[in-house]
């Protein structure tokens, strides 16, 4: 998000972040729910009250280091409990219940690119309304408040869409290769899930450089909606 003043940029980015992971993890408990698994209707996921949902860490503490420090910002809320066992397929099951959330994402990102006062600067359109041009290659003509956080809701959900994709447990990526992998590959893999976390840990705060394509991902997807 663009703005001079730390806090503000801060406050902005809780304030869309958080609404995204949650509408991010009640898609996941809809869809198990509608393939008849109501464990996150039980346990009284299925609604957008945050304190239902919120992390300490992954929803506050980790995203507020990274917008400080002017990383990409990603977070999560707590998992929605999910039992593949009730599901006709367990397999496509998680399947579909994994892709729900990052495509809400994305829808959220859509509309917020359709109605945001945003124009692709790279392909050429008039400067002159502009007030503010992202490094991404959007350009913003309002300074309104409204502007910045249309802009913010385009951007990290694309983030949160783009990085859960990724095909790393528990990431939402990791529900879809055991489609692809015969029994055995799917019980090797189940194996290594543990270690998941651990290698998320490692690309994000040590090996940062190997994730800097997901910014040109973000950058190109986001200059297809606007």
């Amino acid at each position: 998000m663009i703005h001079d003043n730390g806090v503000i940029d801060l406050v902005l980015v809780l304030a869309v972040l958080i609404p995204s992971i949650i509408l991010h993890e009640v898609a996941h408990g809809a869809v198990a729910d509608r393939l008849g698994d109501t464990t996150a209707r039980d346990a009284g996921r299925l609604t957008l009250n945050p304190i239902r949902h919120i992390d300490p860490f992954g929803s506050l503490l980790l995203p507020s280091m990274l917008a400080l420090a002017g990383q990409n910002v990603f977070g999560w809320a707590k998992p929605v409990p999910v039992q593949p066992a009730r599901f006709r397929n367990p397999t496509s099951g998680m399947a579909l219940v994994g892709f729900a959330g990052p495509l809400t994402n994305v829808a959220i990102a859509a509309i917020a690119g359709t109605i945001g006062p945003f124009v692709d600067v790279r392909s050429g359109a008039s400067l002159q309304d502009v007030e503010l041009v992202s490094r991404l290659g959007i350009g913003i003509t309002t300074n309104a408040l409204w502007g910045r956080m249309l802009f913010g809701l385009l951007i990290i959900n694309l983030a949160l869409a783009v990085f859960n994709m990724l095909p790393i447990p528990p990431l939402d990526g990791s529900r879809l290769i055991p489609l692809i992998l015969p029994p055995k590959g799917r019980l090797l893999f189940s194996r290594a899930s543990q270690y998941g976390m651990l290698v998320i840990i490692l690309l994000v705060f040590v090996f940062e450089d190997s994730l800097a394509w997901i910014s040109d991902v973000i950058g190109w997807m986001a200059r297809l909606l606007v």
